[in-house]
């Protein structure tokens, strides 16, 4: 079945505005940085304490210039989003199938996810709205990187990807990596945040003291990479079981196989390092700061430049 061109033409269109919605966002939450201060209440955290708590003790408020230009940042966060999905809608009616049969497709989905739980995590607690230009400004090279690199125009997909099982390992691997990508961002910013607050103590301060607190940001890393992570536990069997119908084993230290069982590990040494201790704090947010690192590496790196079995992942 040959493409819908129109609907193509589209998608593609929609793509342009997302990066366009998504660039002043951008902008906007550069704003709140430059001209907010520290963050309200640690309470409105994701998972902060209640009111009276320790967490509770830095009662500042932000002036209403950056609460106006936060609240702009995520407006245009949400409607970025609306239109990176219609991105996704339009190309797979287009060509008649799920939207992630080449790299093009799956990078957009992965930006996706990572900028729809960004935002369902800001709207739900506005103080994670100082984390936006940290995290849209990765999401904004991303789109471009994707829409000058990777781009790919719409087609039916290759003949080893025509199973059902593309329906639930690549959208299990999609979901996984786009909220990595949130907690690999959290436990960078709270990595940056912990050295301030040392400096700080020596009257050294900067705009990195208007992020979330410490606190606030490990904790935003450790619960996205909790729920992340059954997801990308099954998307790794998943695989397997994939492999098997189609390569005749569920095993086969393919490069891919490979760096996605290296992710796993990562990620499980992270969220037990975050119960151990002595790897409480820095080191496990190193841990997942790698994890994200080994996710980048194996999306690129193993997907375009080696070969194996999912060297169709390029096309």
């Amino acid at each position: 079945m040959s493409p819908d061109q129109s609907l193509a033409d589209l998608s593609d269109t929609f793509f342009t505005v997302s990066v366009a919605l998504y660039s002043v966002a951008l902008v906007a939450f550069c704003a709140q940085l430059a001209f907010g201060r520290r963050p309200v209440r640690e309470r409105e955290l994701v998972g902060a304490g209640p009111a009276g708590s320790a967490t509770d003790s830095h009662p500042d408020v932000e002036p209403p210039a950056a609460n106006r230009w936060g609240a702009i940042g995520i407006g245009l966060t949400i409607l970025g989003a609306l239109t990176h999905a219609a991105v996704m809608i339009t190309r797979g009616m287009a060509v008649d199938r799920l939207p992630w049969g080449n790299m093009y497709e799956f990078g957009t989905a992965v930006v996706l996810v990572a900028v729809v739980a960004y935002a369902v995590l800001a709207v739900r607690a506005p103080a994670l709205r100082h984390m936006g230009a940290f995290v849209l400004g990765p999401v904004v090279l991303a789109m471009v990187g994707i829409g000058l690199f990777l781009y790919a125009p719409a087609a039916p997909l290759v003949a080893a990807l025509r199973s059902y099982w593309l329906a639930i390992h690549v959208t299990s691997a999609i979901l996984g990596f786009g909220i990595f990508f949130v907690s690999g961002i959290a436990s960078l910013l709270y990595l940056l945040r912990v050295r301030h607050d040392a400096r700080a103590v020596e009257g050294e301060t900067s705009i990195l003291s208007r992020l979330p607190s410490a606190a606030g940001l490990d904790r935003v890393a450790h619960r996205t990479a909790i729920f992340g992570f059954p997801i990308w536990t099954f998307a790794v069997i998943a695989g397997a079981i994939w492999a098997e119908s189609a390569w005749g084993r569920f095993w086969g230290w393919d490069p891919k196989e490979t760096w996605s069982f290296v992710a796993w590990v990562v990620y499980a040494a992270y969220l037990h390092a975050r119960t151990t201790a002595g790897w409480r704090g820095r080191p496990a947010a190193w841990v997942n700061v790698v994890g994200l690192a080994v996710m980048v590496f194996n999306l690129l790196f193993v997907n375009l430049v080696s070969t194996g079995l999912h060297s169709y992942g390029g096309v």
